[in-house]
């Protein structure tokens, strides 16, 4: 259902409905044109007859102003032997250099419209003259009008979907340059770890029983970030969690490793214990990436702060820092994937979180307040 009501698919029958619109409205136009053309070359015929009859004290004003009025509707005038004894409102160029333009002309007319006779003796039946006609030039780019606009839409939505093609495959090119390198620097720190350890055992062989405990958080860290990039696609596996426990752990985690000039703080208002159906692996991750977004703000000094509130119908989480601050014109960008401020990182941290909760947990994760200068706070809203 949702893919029927896509942007392109609006879009599509939106361009479908304007074009039946303007044929059906430009049919009926032309309907109507073709009726007063019609109309104008009977009284044009008439009006021609009674110049060939009139003799030189007839008044022929009226004639000779209708005459004269058909500057638009082409004509050629053909005897009983199918011979052209006159014609108006062609190109007398052509006319002169090709001696065969009138009888194209003549064959095009006889395929648009009947012709209108004269019978200018009337004791003699057989002497006829036709007069056939052809479409103005206003009626036929009145005819043509709704293929050039057809034209011109096909032409803006091709326009559009490449434009929108590029834009995605630039998106998802960023996703997944920046999933690359998130992974990377996500298994950097644990490998560089190990790779340490390694080179103490080769010193001292005998530190073995003293670093296996060491040795084993960077085997368990590994496992973990292997299992939250496993679950990126997936359906997760949803627990019963202590949210208040699971945020305090992550928090441990990441003060262990910043800069002891930097505050970090939980307050719960509300239960000792938050209960809530989430997945352990891919939620810890958002308090992660969140924590380690506000400890670069703060640039290795000032404070971090997270409040969790138990509301009747909702869990908030706000994760606030003393740093740098968002300004304002960039508060719809910090989402999008490959979009940082930071002189490193790839910009994916905040676009993963967002998915997580938003797609993954059917939760909300906004950018609640920001102020140049002092700080920043992020909120996350879950549903009970």
């Amino acid at each position: 259902m949702r893919y029927l009501f896509s942007w392109r698919n609006v879009l599509l029958l939106l361009a479908c409905l304007i074009i039946a619109t303007t044929v059906v409205y430009v049919n009926s136009l032309v309907k109507q044109m073709q009726a007063e053309e019609k109309r104008r070359m009977e009284e044009w015929v008439e009006a021609y007859q009674q110049l060939q009859k009139a003799s030189s004290n007839d008044n022929l004003n009226l004639e000779f102003k209708i005459i004269a009025n058909n500057t638009t509707i082409p004509v050629i005038a053909v005897n009983n032997k199918g011979q052209i004894i006159d014609s108006r409102n062609l190109d007398s160029a052509k006319i002169a250099r090709d001696p065969h333009y009138l009888a194209r002309q003549l064959k095009l007319f006889k395929s648009q419209h009947p012709p209108i006779l004269e019978h200018y003796d009337p004791q003699h039946p057989e002497a006829v003259n036709y007069f056939y006609y052809g479409d103005s030039i206003l009626l036929k780019q009145i005819r043509y009008y709704p293929y050039v606009q057809l034209t011109v839409i096909a032409l803006f939505l091709i326009i559009v979907f490449m434009a929108v093609s590029s834009s995605n495959r630039s998106s998802q090119n960023q996703l997944w340059v920046g999933l690359a390198r998130e992974t990377a620097h996500q298994l950097g720190t644990p490998l560089s770890s190990l790779q340490a350890w390694v080179e103490m055992l080769k010193e001292n062989p005998a530190q073995m029983p003293s670093l296996a405990t060491e040795i084993q958080k960077d085997v368990e860290r590994l496992n973990l970030i292997a299992e939250r990039f496993s679950k990126i696609g997936s359906a997760p596996e949803f627990e019963e969690t202590d949210l208040v426990g699971l945020v305090n752990n992550v928090m441990l985690y990441v003060r262990k490793r910043a800069s002891q000039k930097v505050q970090f703080a939980l307050r719960t208002h509300g239960d000792a214990e938050m209960i809530a159906l989430v997945s352990p692996t891919l939620f810890s991750w958002v308090i992660e990436n969140l924590l380690k977004n506000a400890l670069d703000a703060t640039e290795g000094q000032g404070s971090i702060e997270i409040d969790m509130y138990d509301q009747p119908t909702q869990w908030w989480i706000d994760i606030s820092d003393s740093g740098k601050g968002i300004p304002k014109h960039l508060w719809n960008k910090i989402f999008k994937p490959g979009f940082t401020t930071k002189k490193r990182g790839w910009g994916l941290g905040l676009s993963l979180a967002k998915r997580i909760v938003e797609t993954y947990h059917k939760g909300r994760l906004q950018l609640k307040s920001s102020e140049p200068g002092k700080g920043s706070t992020f909120r996350i809203v879950l549903y009970k």
